[in-house]
């Protein structure tokens, strides 16, 4: 069962975040790292152009207003037994993953003293963002590689270790913008009972507690296949074409919720007809999560 079992919260952006106008995303992040009081460490390991990327993320939140940013650069694993990075991080309210390749992130931090240092402080309370790559690594399991606008096969899509931030799921980014609603599927067929989340660019989940709000001006697409009524995951070969059946799919824009310990989208503020629909439990309503599902499977397949 996906669910949050730690104090602090996740900022999880789907790439490509706003970061010249009004930053809607990146304000989210500074603001629940402490606003003005906000002491961000920005981690560069994913990717090749540390210093350009990293001052640009300090530019960005210094004139959010956070009080104190600063770069912790890691080219190799014995950087990150570093003193003084671990001093940052210890000190820190904030700590965000920058994109490039979240192999590198991985390969670089994993299992090392920062990771340690960053999960202590997370069980603390601090707030853990990343985009694009930085935002694939999330889960215990994460998407290393794979292949856009294509219908699910097996052979499309890498799993590894991730960085276990937010156990239970697997995570897409840029997913909308390039078609990835075939390789998160079949991410989920390697990894049964498992929650998948296609976060859109500028668009975030905010993971907080047990439950998420979407925030930015794409959606966040749910994939649930923890009770699918038939697959032929064991029986197809690597390049053929995967059959998955009974999956749910929920498709939130900013300001929708999601419960990750019920697997249910959080419906309080939503207008009246919407909640109407989504609870008469009727065939009709059933029809149209099928439908809109076939759809987008279609679409890639074209």
């Amino acid at each position: 069962m996906a669910q949050s079992q730690a104090k602090g919260q996740l900022v999880i952006i789907g790439g490509a975040e706003d970061k010249e106008g009004e930053c809607t995303i990146l304000r989210e992040f500074v603001r629940r790292a402490g606003g003005t009081k906000a002491r961000v460490v920005i981690m560069t390991a994913a990717t090749e152009l540390p210093r350009e990327v990293g001052e640009n993320y300090i530019r960005i939140f210094e004139r959010l207003g956070a009080e104190d940013v600063r770069i912790i650069d890691t080219e190799t694993r014995e950087d990150a037994s570093s003193s003084t990075a671990l001093e940052a991080i210890e000190k820190a309210t904030g700590v965000f993953f920058t994109g490039g390749d979240q192999a590198r992130i991985t390969s670089i931090l994993k299992d090392t003293e920062i990771d340690a240092k960053i999960h202590e402080r997370f069980q603390a309370g601090i707030v853990v963002g990343g985009t694009s790559a930085g935002a694939a690594v999330m889960p215990d399991v994460m998407i290393v590689e794979g292949d856009s606008e294509t219908n699910p096969r097996m052979e499309i899509v890498d799993l590894g270790p991730g960085m276990a931030f937010l156990p239970g799921v697997v995570i897409d980014q840029h997913f909308s913008q390039r078609g990835r609603l075939g390789r998160l599927i079949a991410a989920l067929a390697q990894q049964p009972a498992v929650l998948g989340f296609g976060i859109d660019e500028n668009t975030a989940i905010v993971v907080s507690d047990d439950q998420f709000e979407v925030v930015g001006e794409g959606s966040v697409t749910v994939v649930d296949d923890s009770n699918v009524t038939h697959t032929n995951v064991n029986e197809i070969l690597k390049d053929e074409a995967l059959a998955v059946c009974g999956a749910k799919l929920h498709i939130l824009p900013h300001g929708y919720k999601f419960n990750l310990k019920t697997r249910k989208p959080i419906l309080d503020n939503v207008s009246s007809a919407s909640t109407e629909l989504q609870n008469n439990g009727s065939n009709d309503n059933q029809t149209v999560e099928v439908s809109t599902e076939q759809q987008l499977l279609e679409q890639l397949a074209t």
